[in-house]
């Protein structure tokens, strides 16, 4: 489990094949900042740009990690095919604290940035969820995007999907991968896990009333 609170900006170095085939993954070389990796083991999860991931290898001389992911998680992913800026945030330990919400590290959907622009002192970052996503929204409620953990400013139906509008301070532009951000980049979404068990629990009492005589 993770919080949405960005721990640390790493660079993916280098991306290996693991087959000849399109059903094959890929070998992922992170550069992470130094010292970052100095409480991590092998096994341990780290999420990039919000999916969880294991390390695989170690070079703590070299600050670097490598992870192994399959065809499935490329093609529901986005942001782990090529090289460049990662958002990294290890897992939750019992004793830390809660500051952003409970993210599990499963990527839910692809978004497309349709405006990123600053307005006074903080950035409007918009996005187009994807329509299954979108009863999963609301005003006041969280979604990951890329890993980080953000608050729904606005919430619009569209015929093409859902936008969301989230306000970005400083400090998240500034310390993670989101100020790279443009209109029609491509972004991870994972949708509240609350949201997620009340659809079910709403569903089923909805189809236990349709079964009774």
């Amino acid at each position: 489990m993770f919080t949405g609170i960005i721990t640390g900006l790493g660079r993916i170095v280098a991306i290996q094949s693991l087959g000849s085939s399109s059903d094959h993954g890929k070998r992922l070389t992170i550069e992470a900042p130094a010292g970052y990796l100095d409480d991590v083991g092998l096994g341990d999860s780290i999420a990039l740009n919000g999916a969880c991931m294991t390390a695989t290898t170690l070079d703590l001389p070299l600050n670097r990690f490598t992870i192994d992911i399959s065809a499935e998680s490329l093609a529901k992913t986005t942001g782990l095919a090529e090289t460049g800026t990662v958002n990294l945030e290890k897992a939750l330990r019992a004793h830390d604290r809660l500051g952003g919400h409970i993210v599990s590290g499963h990527v839910d959907g692809i978004g497309r940035v349709t405006h990123f622009a600053e307005v006074g002192e903080s950035w409007e970052l918009r996005i187009l969820a994807p329509r299954e996503l979108g009863k999963y929204l609301a005003y006041k409620g969280s979604i990951t995007v890329n890993g980080v953990s953000l608050t729904v400013n606005r919430v619009t139906d569209l015929d093409d999907g859902t936008e969301l509008s989230i306000n970005l301070i400083p400090h998240t532009v500034q310390n993670t991968a989101l100020g790279r951000l443009a209109a029609g980049s491509q972004v991870n979404l994972e949708i509240d896990l609350i949201a997620r068990y009340v659809e079910r629990m709403l569903g089923d009492t909805h189809n236990n009333t349709l079964k009774k005589p």
